[in-house]
């Protein structure tokens, strides 16, 4: 099941979705009973998807497909795509932990370090105490070990599963698990626990508006961050005006 408000987007899809118009989707879906992927794309993925075909097959097949990062949205602008504003994957996580407190859909969270997890944990439960937690699980797990953690996943009855992992894990994951784990709906929120934990800290509301949480986040981790937003930001500027100046010829060169 695929949005109704799909746009192709250089390379791969993009969904015009509003925040709410997301969350409708999803509640749906729960509802339904529905398994379905949910993915959001930045600058920088969208730069991995373009030497990755399989990462890009499987984000073009995921239900949803959401704009993460504000430079997608001026892209989107740009090409002439109706964008409508950024669904920052943190800011839908939180709304949805919300959601499944008011409406008492049980969680699953996969991924990070087990210390880490816990805090994240913690600080949801203190968050929303209502909040059901189907259960978690850390994600340093052995390969020999992933078909015991879906199965768990499976028998927790879970409605919504997070998955902490970095990309293009996250999304390899998802799509080779999606059916086996039952549940109705499943997101890769990298970092977000690490935000949840309290281990990094959102930009502040002005440079989120901004598009330059990008440029916050490069200033608390230069030595891992910088290869990903100075070299990928320039590659994604430069892919998207060769999209605008000459979209056929852009097209075929990303294809091929």
């Amino acid at each position: 099941m695929h949005s109704k408000h799909r746009y192709s987007f250089m390379h791969t899809f993009i969904d015009s979705l509003t925040m709410q118009q997301t969350i409708e989707q999803i509640k749906h879906c729960i509802e339904q009973r529905i398994p379905m992927q949910h993915v959001v794309i930045n600058a920088s993925k969208l730069i991995l998807m373009k030497d990755n075909r399989e990462l890009t097959k499987i984000v073009n097949n995921c239900s949803i497909i959401n704009a993460d990062g504000q430079a997608i949205v001026w892209a989107g602008k740009l090409l002439g795509i109706p964008i409508p504003e950024r669904v920052a994957g943190v800011d839908l996580m939180y709304h949805l932990l919300q959601m499944a407190e008011r409406k008492q859909y049980r969680v699953y969270i996969l991924g990070a370090r087990e210390n880490v997890l816990e805090l994240a944990v913690s600080a949801m439960v203190k968050r929303f105490p209502k909040l059901q937690i189907a259960g978690y699980h850390h994600g340093y797990f052995h390969r020999d070990q992933e078909q015991e953690i879906v199965k768990r996943i499976s028998a927790s009855e879970a409605d919504i599963l997070f998955v902490g992992m970095s990309s293009p894990l996250k999304e390899y994951w998802l799509n080779k698990h999606l059916f086996d784990l039952q549940t109705p709906f499943n997101m890769g929120v990298g970092g977000s626990l690490d935000i949840w934990a309290g281990y990094t800290n959102r930009a502040p509301v002005w440079m989120q508006k901004a598009g330059m949480e990008w440029l916050y986040r490069l200033c608390q981790e230069p030595q891992r961050m910088w290869k990903r937003y100075l070299i990928g930001n320039t590659k994604f500027i430069q892919l998207v005006l060769r999209h605008y100046f000459n979209p056929v010829e852009a097209v075929n060169h990303d294809i091929n």
